[in-house]
């Protein structure tokens, strides 16, 4: 057999190699703010059916236990080691994750974050759920609606560095005087989306606002906690407790009347589109830009604004009506 001859059956082999589906895939990891959380498992299915959509990614869902920067940031560093192709984020922190990202980036990663957000310098664009004020609004009027007198309220809210909770309260706290000028938001505080530091500081709140009509927790593992606390309380129709819930965690407590209703995105479609657009980052070379026009698959498009951020949809309303239909959904 002649060089050239091996060299062409070399060459075949290696073009057979490289056209492989193993060769081929573009690997995304999906990073969340912390494992076990339904929320986040839901925002997975998602992104497994971008993938499979796409036809060339593997998502690696991955996470740390806790919900905080400094696990996210050994993650992070494992995942540079295993050379992804892009990271999509849901931050613990907004600053304390830009400088492992910003290496990163410089070692070739499309990095996005989407949920809650990373610092402009450490991500190249950010996916929000829905419009940050739409939110902040919308957790007020979900207590307010059923506090026609008024009263006193508190947020059981995520870790005191999430992006996302922090502006979500800061809209709420601003449409207060305005619109809702009988609800009296007496305090803040914060579960660090841990169950058992949810369930403490909800107590908490109990104990120290004897006229405490409702919570409002903006966070899916927040406002489990606080309904249970209610019912194992007593205290079903004298607190409401309402915010962001998952339907298929949360039925069980609009069935009690320990809630009224909650509301949130769906978090398979946020998944989705978060793993969409790393992928046309990093494989299509979309560009992240102000004013840029972005697909997101099945949801349509977005458009960046000044600090390359985007809004997927506006939040939906659960309750009696409607809670058992997608409860089976997610």
């Amino acid at each position: 057999m002649s060089f050239l001859k091996k060299l062409g059956i070399t060459t075949a082999l290696a073009a057979i190699l490289l056209a492989s589906p193993a060769m081929a895939q573009t690997k995304i990891a999906l990073v969340v703010k912390s494992l076990g959380n339904g929320f986040f498992d839901a925002a997975n299915k998602g992104a497994e059916e971008a993938a499979k959509e796409l036809g060339d990614v593997e998502v690696i869902y991955t996470g740390p236990t806790k919900a905080t920067a400094e696990a996210q940031i050994e993650v992070i560093n494992s995942l540079i080691a295993q050379q992804v192709n892009a990271i999509a984020i849901s931050a613990n922190d907004p600053d304390a994750l830009v400088p492992v990202l910003k290496k990163a980036m410089e070692r070739g990663i499309t990095v996005i974050s989407f949920d809650s957000g990373v610092a402009p310098e450490g991500r190249q664009l950010h996916l929000n759920p829905s419009d940050t004020n739409l939110i902040g609004e919308t957790i007020i009027k979900l207590a307010a609606d059923y506090l026609p007198d008024g009263g006193d309220v508190a947020i059981l809210s995520a870790s005191s560095t999430a992006t996302n909770q922090n502006a979500w309260i800061e809209a709420a706290k601003k449409v207060l005087p305005e619109k809702f000028p009988k609800i009296n938001l007496v305090a803040t505080v914060y579960g660090d989306d841990d169950s058992a530091k949810s369930t403490d500081e909800a107590k908490g709140l109990i104990s120290s606002y004897p006229n405490l009509k409702a919570i409002i927790a903006p966070t899916t593992v927040g406002v489990v906690a606080a309904a249970q606390v209610v019912t194992d309380q007593n205290l079903i129709g004298k607190i409401n407790v309402t915010g962001l819930a998952l339907p298929s965690e949360f039925k069980k407590f609009i069935d009690n009347g320990a809630s009224q209703a909650v509301a949130l995105w769906n978090p398979i479609d946020l998944g989705y589109s978060a793993i969409y657009l790393a992928h046309d980052l990093a494989v299509k070379g979309d560009k992240a830009a102000p004013g840029a026009k972005l697909s997101i698959g099945r949801m349509g498009e977005i458009t960046l604004d000044d600090t390359n951020s985007a809004a997927m949809a506006p939040p939906f309303t659960f309750d009696k009506s409607n809670i058992e239909e997608f409860a089976k959904i997610y």
